[in-house]
């Protein structure tokens, strides 16, 4: 019995993912349909908003898998878990906002319904999820659901994995114990856990079930030693993972695939394809179409303001690297007087610099100066979020001094990004800037989701604007 109650929801994980992805669609529903009942109560329900909540059951279904909602409990923090559900189903409500401007009918809904509909409906979720938490994690204590771990290799690499897993405790992995060759490794402990033999003890700690999975935390060289204990194993149903020694590496977008039933592994990948990048050209084309179309009036009279400024074109045109190191022409509206240097050579806009004009101050502080990006955005060369493109020269200059500085071009320039709302935006005059820069740009490249762009572009209108290194 203890064996079935241990295993019993890993056993079943693709039917509780299941039951997820029905669950979060019904819920949308049946709050809807509950505001209904209070703030209208005209029965038969109104055909729109029947309507309504047959287009929001669908478009919660679509919707939220793209937002990493489904992901394993054992892998994502609650803290995450909200905010992607919340992020998740405010992308719901804007686009059945959008569906009700398109086919103007918005007239036809009560907006206290709408209200209250959006702030029951993310309650029951954040309700929903903390219960289910809650339940999981007085499974675990009870020993349902957890899963005992013997790592093979007490490395450095095993240490890694000890440590990682003691910064995640909700994912009900415990490691046991480390299964150690080398004869000066036994009765000895890492990380505090016992080195509790040789492999030859693997296949007895299966049989006694103190053990529900085997770790292999070997270097690549000791690919003959991992066959062994394939070959030792293979009469046991326990799970067998092995953990390649790629925490040395910045890699992106790590993962497993099959391409022509071959197993890959992915080392450094752009997170750009597939669903992903269809994905992001939706959301870049649509919201640059929209932006533009808002701030056209603002355009019109900068364009005035600059031309009045000082002689010269209107628009700054300068070639940068793009996605793929490919290069692009990119738009600015010029904030300088025009002037002419050395073949090669770019010199940083500084504090008091004498060729920024009166107006390319304020364009410049207040950022509007990159507000023509938006067309490069709709043209496709650019996105609204990613690392901001940097001159060729500087390029040149940078990619032999910061490892892996190149990069940052696995997806499009953004106008805007995650080093810029963490003030890392400005003159770069010292290369332990210019490395802060190109640290945050990685961690957005390897962390990108819809959901961290919108929460960067809504971090920029809040407070990316006006910066302080920004001249």
């Amino acid at each position: 019995m203890a064996v079935w109650k241990r295993g019993s929801l890993r056993e079943y994980s693709s039917i509780v993912e299941v039951f997820q992805k029905i669950i979060d669609p019904i819920i949308v529903a049946l709050t809807g349909i509950t505001v209904y009942a209070v703030r209208v109560g005209e029965w038969p329900m109104q055909p729109q908003y029947r309507m309504v909540f047959v287009l929001s059951f669908l478009i919660t279904a679509l919707v939220f898998p793209f937002y990493d909602i489904y992901r394993s409990w054992r892998v994502a923090s609650i803290g995450r878990e909200l905010a992607n559900i919340t992020i998740a189903w405010s992308m719901v409500v804007v686009l059945l906002l959008v569906a009700a401007f398109l086919s103007k009918s918005g007239a036809e809904y009560s907006r206290l319904w709408f209200i209250f509909w959006f702030l029951l409906c993310w309650g029951s979720f954040i309700v929903y999820r903390i219960a289910l938490r809650i339940v999981l994690r007085l499974m675990r204590r009870a020993d349902w659901n957890t899963r005992n771990v013997v790592i093979v290799g007490a490395t450095e690499l095993g240490s890694e994995v000890v440590r990682g897993l003691a910064n995640t405790p909700w994912t009900g992995l415990k490691v046991v114990g480390f299964i150690d060759d080398h004869p000066e490794m036994q009765d000895k402990t890492c990380e505090n856990i016992p080195v509790l033999g040789s492999s030859s003890l693997l296949k007895d700690l299966l049989d006694r079930h103190v053990a529900d999975e085997v770790w292999l935390a070997l270097p690549l060289r000791e690919e003959q030693r991992m066959k062994e204990i394939l070959f030792d194993l293979r009469n046991s149903t326990a799970n067998i993972r092995f953990i390649p020694d790629i925490f040395g590496f910045r890699l992106f977008s790590h993962s497993i695939h099959e391409i022509s039933g071959i197993p890959v592994l992915d080392l450094n990948v752009t997170p750009m394809s597939g669903m992903n990048r269809v994905l992001k050209a939706m959301e870049d084309r649509v919201l640059s179409l929209l932006i533009l179309l808002v701030i056209s009036p603002l355009l019109i009279l900068i364009a005035v303001g600059v031309k009045l400024s000082s002689p010269g074109p209107v628009l700054f045109r300068q070639l940068r690297h793009g996605w793929d190191g490919k290069p692009i022409e990119v738009y600015k509206f010029r904030s300088m007087i025009v002037h002419a240097e050395p073949k090669g050579v770019i010199t940083q806009a500084q504090r008091e610099d004498p060729r920024i004009t009166r107006i390319g101050k304020f364009l410049r502080r207040t950022s509007f100066d990159e507000l023509p990006q938006f067309i490069n955005v709709l043209q496709g060369r650019m996105s609204i979020v990613g690392p901001r493109p940097h001159a060729m020269e500087h390029n040149e200059q940078y990619k032999d001094l910061i490892h892996a500085y190149m990069q940052r071009h696995r997806v499009k320039p953004g106008i805007t990004g995650w080093a810029q709302v963490n003030g890392w935006r400005g003159e770069t005059d010292t290369l332990d800037k210019m490395r802060k820069r190109v640290e945050y740009d990685l961690y957005y490249i390897e962390h990108w989701s819809i959901g961290f762009d919108l929460r960067i572009i809504a971090m920029t209108i809040l407070s990316g604007f006006f910066g302080r290194n920004a001249y």
